[in-house]
């Protein structure tokens, strides 16, 4: 791991603690993709896991059908499963003390 991903990721670590945040919010914030910040994020989760906090991920919705039991949390689906719409919201996450 690069010490430049290490950084990014405490930051990550460090907003999600401040405030909730989606991937694109944390994205603008970063400089980085939305989709570079998912994969963060599967790091940031499994590393607050061992200083007894979690990452709580509030998932996706659909806009027009209200769908929101997504399979994969930690993903920017493109389209609802269930109507086919793409006015899908992105998930939330927050880091909090366990």
């Amino acid at each position: 791991m690069r010490e430049a991903d290490a950084t990014t990721r405490k930051r990550l670590a460090d907003a999600l603690r401040e405030a909730p945040a989606t991937p694109s919010a944390l994205a603008d914030r970063f400089d980085l993709t939305p989709n570079a910040v998912v994969r963060h994020v599967e790091h940031v989760a499994r590393s607050v896991e061992g200083n007894g906090e979690r990452l709580l991920v509030a998932p996706p919705t659909c806009r027009d059908c209200g769908f929101d039991e997504f399979d994969d949390l930690l993903n920017l689906p493109s389209r609802c499963p269930a109507c086919k719409s793409e006015a899908v919201s992105e998930p939330t996450f927050t880091v909090e003390s366990g």
